[in-house]
């Protein structure tokens, strides 16, 4: 007689948002394993039993995809392909209530702090003694390293802390452990992410002690670039810069969003800045880190935002010549301090902006790239596509910035290390041929 068999649980991870949901969602599946359960992330294969949808609250836009998944996710389950539906991460923490009543098929909802109870409801127990014991949902050559969560800082805009919660640092000793695992299972470069990065160690040593934190990352045998992400510029730890200077492996490349140059703007943002503030800020950067790429992010459209303030933005851009900006449409978010304002400015005209903003980065661009011709950059190998193989400089970080079309000789390893002189530059991308290899070096 047949017996019937009992079908194990396969759960498939989709994760929507920032790199630092991808990282929740990676200790996740991690966690997952290391009990038994079968995971993976965005598997396109209907083999998956359980879902588990790792959302984004972050602005109007995010909220909409988050929704709009799940949704998918719900007609999957009425059809049968799926026996249940769990939702975690930022939507879920801000708005949890309405979702359960608007969207009654997902069987449990959770916060952003509350992966053992996700585990418990999966039938699993959360491990404390997996440090950094994550299944990467990157390619196996670099990783993001998220050094702390939550954010202490009160910027008018942004509705992270009602969904994060305030700063909370991992311990030094924590995040290097992590940064060895993922070294060991083959990551050469780590983008260190958080809220806020500068703010690293003051809950728990009493003081900001992120040079103290990159040097010890620095010793990490194996790991090749260091990135920095997220720095908030207003009482900014020179310090940092004396660290990235002095070790090799410390990419030369910051990424601090300012948001606006407007000291109008700055100020009814809650940025804690000025624009002269700024400005001394950033000579100061380029003075201590000769050659280095400064990346910074930036809003359209916040509440009482005038032409005038525009052309202020556009003149500090044309100004101080960042290497990489990226600009957002201000979305007006329940529970924010910006909130009690008016949105007066009309979605259209938020988006003018915006493009126009990038059509001057776009001219900017374009001239520092050309002046890259002839030159010659380590650059890192991501990934091979339509024949062409595609990389990076210590100058760009992962899907934001600049690439390298690759011409090679001979076939490249994804993963490795080679010298690339470059040959053609673009608006945002650049061209060049192989000169030596990690095998030449």
């Amino acid at each position: 007689m047949k017996t019937k068999s009992i079908r194990r649980d396969q759960v498939n991870i989709i994760t929507l948002g920032c790199s630092k949901n991808m990282v929740d969602s990676e200790v996740l599946s991690g966690q997952l394993r290391a009990n038994g359960i079968e995971a993976g992330h965005e598997n396109t294969k209907r083999g998956s039993n359980i879902v588990v949808v790792n959302t984004c609250g972050f602005i109007d836009k995010a909220r909409e995809e988050s929704v709009n998944t799940i949704l998918e996710q719900v007609a999957l389950k009425k059809e049968g392909s799926l026996e249940k539906i769990y939702v975690t991460g930022c939507l879920s923490q801000r708005y949890r209530e309405d979702l359960e009543r608007e969207i009654p098929e997902v069987d449990a909802w959770f916060g952003t702090m509350e992966m053992p109870l996700l585990l418990k409801r999966l039938n699993a127990d959360y491990k404390a003694e997996l440090l950094g014991e994550r299944m990467l949902s990157t390619p196996q050559h670099y990783a993001y390293l998220k050094i702390s969560e939550g954010c202490n800082r009160t910027c008018a805009f942004c509705a992270i802390p009602l969904m994060r919660g305030v700063h909370i640092s991992k311990p030094i000793e924590a995040v290097v452990q992590e940064a060895e695992n993922l070294v060991r299972m083959g990551v050469k470069e780590l983008m260190l992410i958080a809220q806020e990065l500068t703010y690293y160690g003051l809950d728990i040593y009493k003081k900001r002690v992120l040079p103290d934190l990159l040097n010890r990352l620095a010793d990490v045998k194996g790991l090749e670039w260091i990135r920095l992400h997220y720095a908030y510029p207003s009482r900014f730890p020179l310090e940092i810069l004396d660290v990235m200077r002095d070790r090799e492996n410390i990419c030369n490349y910051l990424d601090m969003p300012l948001q606006h140059a407007s000291d109008a703007m700055l100020k009814a943002m809650k940025r804690q800045i000025t624009r002269s503030e700024m400005t001394e800020l950033i000579h100061a950067i380029r003075e201590r880190v000769p050659g280095i790429c400064l990346r910074t992010t930036l809003i359209a459209g916040f509440p009482g935002e005038q032409e005038s303030d525009v052309e202020e933005l556009k003149n500090f851009l044309t100004e101080h010549r960042f290497d990489r900006v990226g600009i957002f449409t201000y979305s007006h978010e329940e529970g924010t301090a910006a909130y009690g304002l008016t949105d007066d400015v009309p979605a259209e005209l938020k988006e003018t902006r915006a493009r126009e903003v990038m059509e001057l980065q776009q001219e900017i661009s374009y001239e520092k790239n050309q002046e890259k011709i002839g030159k010659v950059f380590k650059t890192l190998v991501d990934k091979k596509e339509s024949g062409r193989y595609i990389g990076r400089t210590e100058f760009d970080s992962v899907e934001v910035d600049n690439e390298v079309i690759i011409e090679a000789a001979s076939p490249l390893k994804i993963g490795s290390f080679v010298s690339v002189k470059v040959t053609k530059a673009h608006d945002f991308d650049l061209e060049g041929q192989v000169v030596t290899t990690d095998s030449e070096n």
